[in-house]
Order: structure tokens, then C-alpha cells, then sequence
């Protein structure tokens, strides 16, 4: 077994230096001397030229590997740092936005199942490239909509016949609006606009579709392949810094959302006479689709050396040594009949390669898709492979909703920027879970944590994530008044007070502009419908601010100041992103100890379709459609729409209460169904322990106890799965 072990790994014989490294195995010279797997293609007279060759290094394919996921990730999560910008562009409610948001893992669910059928029959690190170049396609393709829509312009007035200002809005007498103008605007509206809109929005799903299938072969292939020419030992450290450096890739997201909405939308077409928005007028819109190309761009740059990597290639270059180390001191130990872990490690893996060998050619594509549903059906059987998974998509429903909309519920219930939401998630919640993670795999690793111990350990933290959520339902304030949308609360001053005081201003009732008199706290949609005649703007060093006087429905005239009132809420933003951060590391304590259940939950020959049923199962029933769920729940909390051509489009205000009360509600109800989960996987564990340990009493009292109690045992605890 040792000598053909050894002769396996490219070494003819053990008894001396020569030929230790010159000689290779004909299929392993094959396979570099062959033109399709040499770097550009080209076959080399000498294989000893091709290993010092950096496109042989294992080491650079991580490195290479953890910056394409690093991009790759940070273009599938930048989308979720802009939902509410997007949103605002093109007039998409929340449930629009959220079917947006999944739709990347509609492609990615339906060609994930056939990476394990493929294995590694194809070209990993081409199929890669391949894949990655796809992703930088549809980055490029999200951002297309920009330039092929008009301006935007956030307010009704031509550009042609007056630039965009907030005069705009102001109250004009009947008789010095023109008659004909809304004409032709509702013509273009019904025969060039919609269609334009349907084309955006058709856009930005097929890209999202190609996103998702692009994504696909980057990942699964990716590990495989350094599995199989990593050194064994070296393998879990290649693989753990690849996944430390790709959960970065969502924080990059959050990060780089939060300074490219800082930018105005269109940046690269600006108007003559500039703009006037501040990024805190609701009206601002920033340049979300300058995050798409600077993400593509990072992808396709990542993308580029896999084109050169080899199908094949050998072991790490310190294999070999690494081993004869090994060999040499374990002589003794195998002289006496004992395989050393090196061994046994290279043993296993050698049956493992040769069982895939002798399966997989018997299967073909249609009999793979056949025989699917028969081992989905087998594994789900096992009961705490079951409930593991329904926690986690639990956790990963709660997840996906809190990833896509958080920033948004920051906007609307803190008053905050959509920068600086951005930018407190990518500081403060994507750290903490990265922590929660590393946390748990270090409690696991060093407590040496058995099933029932694994169980304690997620049923504790899925319990203090469900009570820090408790004081969010309170953190927050109610709508403030907006006139002619919200009731009136008491006698405060609004357009009640002064009936009709804005029909003479002929105020249009598609216009956005809204202005706050901060005596009280009162909001109007624009200065027209608060009668307001004339402005006045207030140069500072770093801003201006504007404010409009003469205005009939308020109070003294005004003046009223341009922009939505603040929310008198705004100082929690950090105390409610803290909880949020901390209930995040501890929902992400469990990941470790739950998956480890999932391992020791299912045969070992089952252990690996497991895994990748798990992760089809997380993307089929959370990560598709937790976000249309929130999106769709976010909606009906909506108090005021705009109107697009006849059509319902961005919600402008919401119930704040309401919005609060069934945001959380949706964290609080995930968060409960995996609590509920982990206590039954806690119980059952539980009962097979005591089963176990009755099975074991009643055996010792016969009249083999001593017989029972000399032979080999195992821990009740580790075996109870």
C-alpha cells in the first residue's frame, strides 16, 4: 500500500535521490507536454521547463482565485447597496426590486446541480475564466440602462425650455400656466416612456440572469481544484484563507455603494447650469451604475489568468519532501502494522478518485437527472440533516431580506443617506458576521465540540439573536405630518387651517419638491401646494440652502426650507445598527456548529451530495424568495405612490410604524422558526443519547460485560448522530 501510494504521487521508487523529480508518471508527462493544457496553448520539448512556470504554482492559483471571488461577490451584493437609488431611477416598487434582486439566483439554482455531475471531466480554470467573463458582462450589462435612458430629471420641466430649478415647483397663477403643455407629455408618455421603461427593467433582469449563471462554475470548481493538487495537509489552510478573503467581497459592496451614491447620476452628463440637490433631498439619485463597471472591470482584470492555468498539474512542489519526512520517521510504526495519517489521508483520497473514476462515466446527463430526485428524497430522510437545513434557511431568509432592504429601511426611518447606510453596514454588520463565523469554527475546533454540544451552542445563539431583536420593534419614530396624505393630529397649523389656499396655483399633481416648515414639523409635497410665491437662497461655504417665502397655506408665510423633514429619530441609527451588528454575529455563531451537525448527521458516503443539497435548498426556498417577501412587505406600508404613465411606481412615503413593525417582524419570525429547529434538533439528539445509553446498560448485564467492557467503545456523544 505504501509503495503504490508513493508511486502515485510521480515517484518511481523510494531507494535513493536518482530520479526523484525528473521522472514523471507517462499520464502526469502527457498531460503537460499536451498543447491544450500548456499556458497560450503551446507544447514545451521539456517538462522541468514548465514547473518553475508561475501558471504551475498551486499558491498563485489562490491567490488568483480569492481575488476573482472577492470581485465576484462584491458585484452580486453591489445591486443591494443601491436597491433604493435603482428604485428611485427607474420608478420599481420594493416587491419589483426584491424579484430583482433574486432573480441572479434563479440562473445559478438552475445550473448548480450539473457542477457535480461535470466534476472534473471539463477544463476548471477555462470553465472558470469563462464563467468570470460572463459576470463582467452582465456588471456591464446593469449599467447599460444609464446610457441608454434620458437624463434624469427631477423635476417636470423641460431642459430645452428652462433649466431644472426649484422654481419649478413654485405656486403660478391659472392663467400664466399654458393650456396645451400636459398634450403632448401624456402622448410621449404612452408611446416612447413606457416602452423604454419595460425595456430597463427587461435589461436589468437578464443581466441579473447572467450574473447568476456566470457565478456558477466559479466556486464549486475552484475548491475542487485545489483540493486535488494542494498538498493534503496544506489544503484546509488554502481553502480557509480563500473563504477569509472572499467574505470580504459583500463589505467592499457596502462600501463601494456608499461612495459611488455620493456621486451624482449623471456625472458624465451634467447640465449647463448644474444642479442644486444636495444627497439628502429625497430627490437625489446617485451614480449607482458606476459600481457596476468598476465591479466588471475588477472581474474581467481576475479572469484574465485562467486562460493560462493548466487542466492538470502537479502536486505542490514540497509534497514529496514533505513526505519522505514523514516516512522516514513513521518506518517503525508502519513496519509494525500501523498506517501513518499521511497514508491513510492519501489512501482515502486515492479511493475516492478511483470510485468517482468508475461512477461517473456510467452516467450519463439524462440518467444523472434521474437518479437526483431518488438520493434528494434519501438524504432528506435523515432528521437532523432536515432540520439543520430548515434553520438555516431560516437564517438565510432573514439574511437575504436584512441584506437587500436594510439600507433602505435606514433612509426611510433614520433620515439618513443612502451613502451613509451603506457605509454603516459595510463597517459594522459584514464585519460582525465575518467575526460571528471565525468565532464559531474556534469554539467548535478548540472545545472539541461534539453533536450535543453543537446543538447548545446554535440553540444559545439563535436564542440571544431572537432577544436582541425585541428592543428594535421600539427604535424608531412615527410618520411625520405630510399635508393632504397623513391625518391631522390636534389643531397644529396645516392646509386645513386655510381651506383652498392653494387652487389658485394650478399645482401639478405628478410634482415631487418637498419642503418642511420646521415650526411645524409639517410637510408639504412641493412649494406650490404649500402656496409658496418666491424663494430665497442662503449661500454657505460648503452648501446653500434654499427657502421659499409668501407661501398661503402655512402658518406666517413661512419660510419653509427645501427638502423632507428630519426624522426626530435620527440619533438611533447607531444604537439600532449596533443591536443589528450584534444579532448578526451571533446568527452567524451557528453556521460552523450547524453545518458540523450536517456532517455528522449523514452517511459518509452521502456527506458530499449533502452539502451541495443544503446549498441548492438554501437558494430554492431563502435566498429566491426572502426578498420578494420583504420587498412585497415593504410595499404595503407604503401611505402615498407616484404615478407613472397611469402606472403605480416608486413608493414616495411610508407608515413608519408599520414600516418598522413588519420589517423586524419578518427578522423576528425567521429568527423564531430557526430557535424552534435547534430545540428540536437539541431533543432528538437528546433521545438517542438516552436510547443509547439504555442499549448499552442492557448489554453490560449479560454475561459478556467483561467481554464488552474490554473491547473498543465510542463516545455516546459523537455517535448519537
Amino acid at each position: 500500500m505504501l509503495m503504490k501510494t508513493v508511486d502515485l504521487q510521480g515517484q518511481v521508487n523510494t531507494d535513493g535521490p536518482v530520479g526523484e523529480e525528473a521522472q514523471m508518471p507517462d499520464k502526469d508527462t502527457k498531460a503537460m507536454m499536451s498543447v491544450e493544457d500548456t499556458p497560450g496553448g503551446k507544447a514545451c520539448p521539456n517538462p522541468q521547463d514548465l514547473r518553475p512556470s508561475v501558471f504551475y504554482s498551486i499558491k498563485f492559483f489562490i491567490l488568483c482565485h480569492s481575488l476573482l471571488q472577492l470581485a465576484q461577490l462584491m458585484i452580486s451584493g453591489y445591486l443591494k447597496s443601491s436597491i433604493s437609488t435603482v428604485e428611485k431611477r427607474f420608478g420599481l416598487s420594493s416587491q419589483t426590486s426584491g424579484l430583482l434582486a433574486a432573480f441572479n439566483e434563479v440562473g445559478n439554482t438552475a445550473l448548480i446541480v450539473f457542477v457535480s455531475y461535470f466534476g472534473s471531466r471539463v477544463h476548471r480554470p477555462r470553465l472558470i475564466g469563462y464563467g468570470a467573463v460572463i459576470v463582467a458582462l452582465a456588471g456591464l450589462l446593469m449599467s447599460l440602462p444609464h446610457f441608454i435612458s434620458e437624463p434624469y430629471r427631477y423635476d417636470h420641466t423641460s431642459p430645452v425650455d428652462m433649466p431644472q430649478d426649484y422654481e419649478a415647483s413654485l405656486c403660478q397663477p391659472t392663467t400664466l400656466v399654458p393650456a396645451p403643455t400636459p398634450a403632448p407629455s401624456n402622448s410621449s408618455c404612452s408611446s416612447n416612456t413606457e416602452a423604454q421603461h419595460l425595456a430597463v427593467v427587461g435589461i436589468m433582469f437578464v443581466a441579473q440572469t447572467l450574473l447568476g449563471v456566470g457565478s456558477v462554475p466559479i466556486q464549486p470548481f475552484g475548491i475542487s481544484y485545489i483540493d486535488d493538487f494542494a498538498h493534503n495537509s496544506n489544503s484546509p489552510l488554502y481553502l480557509g484563507i480563500l473563504f477569509a478573503v472572499t467574505m470580504m467581497g459583500p463589505g467592499m459592496a457596502y462600501g463601494l455603494g456608499g461612495l459611488m451614491l455620493r456621486l451624482y447620476v449623471d456625472i458624465d452628463r451634467m447640465p449647463e447650469g448644474g444642479i442644486r440637490l444636495t444627497s439628502k433631498d429625497p430627490r437625489w439619485v446617485g451614480a449607482w451604475w458606476l459600481g457596476f463597471l468598476i465591479s466588471a472591470a475588477a472581474v474581467a482584470l481576475a479572469a484574465i489568468p485562467y486562460f493560462f492555468f493548466p487542466k492538470e498539474m502537479p502536486k505542490e512542489k514540497h509534497e514529496l519532501r514533505f513526505r519522505r519526512r514523514v516516512l522516514a520517521a513513521s518506518a517503525s510504526t508502519v513496519s509494525k502494522g500501523e498506517d501513518s495519517p499521511s497514508e491513510k489521508s492519501l489512501g482515502a483520497s486515492q479511493e475516492k478518485h478511483d470510485g468517482l473514476a468508475q461512477i461517473a462515466p456510467d452516467l450519463t446527463v439524462i440518467q444523472f437527472i434521474k437518479v437526483f430526485p431518488r438520493v434528494l428524497l434519501r438524504t432528506l430522510r435523515h432528521p437532523i440533516f432536515l432540520l439543520v437545513v430548515l434553520s438555516q434557511v431560516c437564517t438565510s431568509s432573514m439574511v437575504a431580506g436584512m441584506a437587500t432592504f436594510l439600507p433602505k429601511f435606514l433612509e426611510r426611518q433614520f433620515s439618513v443617506t443612502a451613502s451613509y447606510a451603506n457605509l454603516l453596514i459595510g463597517s459594522l454588520t459584514i464585519p460582525s458576521a465575518i467575526m460571528g463565523i471565525v468565532l464559531g469554527g474556534v469554539l467548535v475546533k478548540r472545545l472539541h465540540l461534539g453533536p450535543m454540544r453543537c446543538g447548545i451552542l446554535c440553540l444559545l445563539g439563535a436564542l440571544s439573536c431572537l432577544l436582541l431583536t425585541l428592543p428594535l420593534f421600539f427604535m424608531g419614530c412615527p410618520t411625520h405630518q405630510i399635508a393632504g396624505i397623513t391625518p391631522q393630529p390636534g389643531d397644529l397649523p396645516g392646509p386645513e387651517l386655510f381651506p383652498a389656499c392653494s387652487e389658485p396655483c394650478s399645482c401639478p399633481l405628478d410634482d415631487f419638491n418637498p419642503v418642511c416648515d420646521p415650526r411645524a414639523h409639517v410637510e408639504y409635497l412641493t412649494p406650490c401646494q404649500a402656496g409658496c410665491t418666491s424663494q430665497v437662497a442662503q449661500e454657505a461655504l460648503d452648501k446653500s440652502q434654499v427657502f421659499y417665502t409668501n407661501c398661503s397655506c402655512v402658518a406666517g408665510g413661512g419660510p419653509v426650507s427645501a427638502g423632507s423633514c428630519d426624522s426626530a429619530c435620527s440619533h438611533l441609527v447607531l444604537p439600532f445598527m449596533f443591536l443589528v451588528s450584534l444579532g448578526a454575529a451571533l446568527a452567524s455563531l451557528t453556521h460552523t456548529p450547524s453545518f458540523m451537525l450536517i456532517l455528522r448527521g449523514v452517511k459518509k458516503e452521502d456527506k458530499t451530495l449533502a452539502v451541495g443539497i443544503q446549498f441548492m435548498l438554501l437558494r430554492v426556498l431563502a435566498w429566491m424568495p426572502s426578498p420578494v417577501i420583504h420587498g412585497s412587505a415593504i410595499d404595503t406600508t407604503c401611505v402615498h405612490w407616484a404615478q407613472s404613465c397611469g402606472r403605480r411606481a416608486v413608493c414616495r412615503y411610508y407608515d413608519h410604524n408599520l414600516l418598522r413593525n413588519r420589517f423586524v417582524g419578518l427578522q423576528f419570525f425567521f429568527k423564531t422558526g430557526s430557535l424552534a429547529c435547534f430545540a428540536l434538533i437539541l431533543a432528538i439528539l437528546r433521545q438517542q443519547v438516552k436510547e443509547e445509553g439504555t442499549q448499552v446498560t442492557v448489554s453490560t448485564s449479560g454475561p459478556q460485560q467483561q467481554l464488552l467492557a474490554s473491547g473498543p467503545g465510542k463516545k455516546p456523544e459523537e455517535s448519537s448522530v
